[in-house]
């Protein structure tokens, strides 16, 4: 038995997939560009599918798990079971106006037309904010909808903006945050249940890693008790005697965020030579 997974064929969120489970060991041979393919190193079945239809698929039980992002989890609202983020694909779902328009605030948008392929997500959005517009399902190059006169404003993704940018648009309102996630299936038996935990170990494995890095450092002795105060570790640094008197390294894991807003007092506290290393697996 194995456990089946549906990523995305093409798309954002496909080559970050394919790295995650690279990451987690598991290895897949798409080259023949197949839409179904057996991975090594652990028992999955890798689905390519159109992100789109991945939420379906995971709810009817044809994938067992899918990785997707939570804009279209939620545009379609298929019942599955949110299992883990990614931290990849990372986007936010906006409204934006043309550069030039005259609209200042969101209560301007009543009676305004709005163009999008997130209708269910706006028009939630909209009820909650007790505004009333147009909405135009476009299925696709929703940046044109403006200057062709079809909408006053759009709601798509945004992650750098340069899109909008280059089809004279600007972002106005956030409505939504997205990342990928990890999805499941709700009626999974004890064995493919297992399998999914399995998987999940070295998902999060991959996840702690990324976000930690291995720090080294010289510290002097009488320092120690103050530099440990900045570097917790997972339980507690390791201290390792250097061959100069009163002088110790310092080994530790920290949150890549935590290290620089703690250089200033490391080095404050008399620490030299800091190296900061990547981990690759982390297991806590």
């Amino acid at each position: 038995m194995k456990l089946k997974i549906a990523i995305q064929k093409s798309g954002r969120l496909h080559e970050d997939s394919m790295q995650l489970l690279k990451e987690c060991g598991v290895g897949v041979n798409n080259g023949a560009n197949k839409l179904k393919v057996e991975a090594s190193h652990f028992p999955l079945e890798v689905y390519f599918l159109r992100d789109d239809d991945i939420p379906q698929y995971v709810a009817d039980g044809v994938a067992d798990i899918g990785i997707v992002g939570e804009n279209v989890l939620n545009e379609k609202g298929s019942k599955v079971h949110c299992i883990e983020k990614t931290g990849f694909g990372k986007c936010r779902l906006s409204i934006a106006i043309p550069k030039d328009s005259n609209i200042k605030t969101l209560k301007q948008l009543n009676g305004k037309k709005i163009a999008t392929s997130y209708t269910h997500i706006l028009s939630n959005y909209l009820k909650k904010q007790k505004i009333t517009a147009e909405i135009h399902e476009i299925s696709g190059s929703v940046e044109i909808a403006p200057s062709i006169g079809l909408s006053d404003a759009i709601c798509d993704l945004v992650s750098s903006g340069s899109t909008l940018f280059s089809n004279g648009l600007k972002e106005f309102e956030t409505v939504f945050y997205s990342e990928a996630v990890l999805i499941a299936n709700p009626h999974l038996n004890a064995t493919r249940n297992a399998m999914l935990n399995k998987l999940l170990f070295r998902i999060r494995a991959v996840k702690k890693a990324t976000n930690n890095k291995y720090i080294l450092l010289n510290a002097p002795n009488h320092k120690l008790k103050e530099i440990c105060k900045l570097l917790p570790g997972m339980k507690s640094p390791t201290i390792l005697p250097l061959a100069e008197k009163g002088w110790s390294s310092v080994h530790s894991v920290l949150d890549e965020n935590d290290f620089w807003n703690n250089i200033e007092k490391l080095k404050a506290s008399g620490a030299q030579g800091i190296l900061v290393v990547p981990i690759e697996k982390m297991i806590v």
